[in-house]
């Protein structure tokens, strides 16, 4: 798999996305940002240890 989004970049979409919906469903986002969703997988051990991180 390759990532082309560091950690940091990771969790500022993330906190973007936060803000902007509130909510951080992980099937819609598999959709609406797979290139997110990819990096999120591969710097997290899971979705929702990443949407920890942020809050």
């Amino acid at each position: 798999m390759e990532v082309d989004m560091t950690v940091d970049e990771v969790l500022d979409q993330l906190q973007q996305l936060k803000e902007e919906l509130g909510v951080l469903n992980k099937k819609k986002l598999k959709k609406s940002h797979p290139r997110l969703m990819k990096n999120a997988l591969y710097h997290f051990p899971n979705w929702q240890s990443a949407v920890d991180d942020i809050s």
